[in-house]
């Protein structure tokens, strides 16, 4: 039985989105990486954060994996890790052939990636989760809405296997959701996944956060709470507004970090880093999704700004052998982000109004991807939230950056957009 070599390459497969930030991490612990990519090319998604230059060996999966996985047996690496959440699958179909005695529970595997697998897992544990049900069936959704009584209610619709919130609708009421299964069903994601079967969930309220952690030997640590806070734009319930890091002193927060532990010991995590999602409501803590791997969109990074630590950094610690890995977080600077959000569709007139996002007292880091001429569509989902851009704020002082954040908004409220007649929207 092959085990993982302490002195051998980590393995990064899909090393897109913040699973790119692994390869320079390891790279400057002098431990060489290796790719493993799920297709010959990343999915549209994740093509812009792809960094192939940061990997001397990559290899490409293809549907028999038994050559892959007598060529990773040679190379005899350390660890095999998921980067990006299209690579979850593939990591979780490796490492317990290649590196056993740092693999998560392959038993559980498929409560790591599909949204309906994961919630029976979690309820199994005993833990309490939102009403659910994942079907192809739009009679059975139909049967169990009225054993449910659920009839009427609002509804979230989603795909078992997407990410980013990729295609989450909410349905008022309940009204109409089966011409919304119906449009969903059979149509692939964004990640190139056909839709073959659909979770359709209550709709609960509450505020959402997200528990980032990192967990080897089976034991969990938390590098990062966040709260979020969502807007609907149109039927598009999961528009990302703003994000916060918060201090491990909130009021609340051990309440979360405790039901997660019992999530990731409910879907099998023993090694590596998994982003939680939670939402707390008068119930209690309950789980949106859990993702087996770093918190996306270069989150790492900006968490070392927030607590001066990452899953990044707690992973290459631990497999580096550099020494002892901390078990919680603090809160170093008051981070936030901001997510540039366009309502409706139109060309860019004025895009000149974000030229000096740079000055404000508490500006971190930005991307404002569009300018004057530019057609944008309406934001759906994470993915589209990350296409006009983005600011992240940190300060001393939550104050200054509130502040901040409301400066961003009014240069948001101003931005011009036509429409496709030309006429100011």
């Amino acid at each position: 039985m092959p085990r993982s070599n302490p002195n051998g390459p980590a393995v990064i497969v899909d090393p897109y989105s913040s699973g790119a930030l692994f390869a320079p991490a390891f790279a400057a612990a002098g431990v060489p990486v290796v790719a493993v990519v799920s297709s010959p090319s990343p999915p549209a998604a994740y093509a812009a954060s792809y960094r192939p230059e940061h990997f001397e060996t990559i290899l490409t999966a293809t549907e028999d994996l038994e050559p892959l996985v007598e060529r990773l047996r040679a190379l005899r690496p350390r660890c095999v890790l998921p980067g990006s959440e299209s690579g979850v699958e593939l990591a979780d179909a490796l490492a317990p052939r290649v590196v056993p005695d740092v693999a998560n529970d392959p038993e559980k595997a498929s409560a790591r990636r599909h949204k309906g697998d994961m919630a029976a897992a979690v309820a199994r544990a005993g833990l309490p989760i939102i009403r659910q049900l994942c079907t192809s069936d739009a009679d059975e959704v139909e049967a169990w809405l009225c054993r449910s009584n659920l009839a009427g209610r609002d509804l979230v619709i989603k795909p078992p296997k997407s990410a980013s919130r990729d295609d989450v609708t909410r349905v008022p009421r309940g009204e109409d959701w089966r011409e919304v299964f119906h449009s969903m069903l059979g149509r692939p994601n964004r990640l190139g996944i056909v839709n073959d079967r659909l979770v359709v969930q209550e709709h609960v309220n509450g505020t959402e956060y997200v528990v980032d952690t990192f967990t080897y030997e089976g034991k969990h640590t938390v590098t990062d709470v966040c709260r979020y806070h969502k807007v609907d734009n149109g039927p598009h319930m999961a528009v990302h507004e703003r994000m916060e890091w918060l201090s491990p002193k909130t009021p609340g927060i051990e309440r979360l970090i405790g039901y997660t532990r019992g999530v990731l010991d409910a879907v099998g995590i023993r090694f590596g880093a998994a982003h939680v999602e939670l939402m707390l409501t008068r119930e209690g803590p309950r789980l949106i999704e859990i993702g087996a791997r770093p918190h996306g969109g270069g989150q790492p990074r900006f968490c070392r700004v927030a607590t001066g630590d990452s899953q990044v950094d707690r992973t290459v610690r631990y497999f580096a052998r550099l020494g002892h890995v901390r078990e919680g977080f603090g809160l170093q600077s008051h981070v936030l982000v901001v997510f540039l959000i366009v309502r409706t569709p139109g060309i860019v007139r004025n895009a000149e109004i974000f030229a000096d996002v740079e000055a404000l007292p508490s500006h971190y880091f930005s991307v404002i991807r569009f300018r004057n001429g530019d057609r944008l569509q309406p934001t759906r989902d994470l993915f589209g939230s990350l296409d006009p851009g983005f600011v992240v704020l940190a300060h001393a002082d939550r104050a200054q950056v509130l502040s901040d954040y409301h400066k961003i908004r009014d240069k948001e409220r101003q931005l011009e957009l036509d429409d496709s007649r030309g006429a100011p929207s």
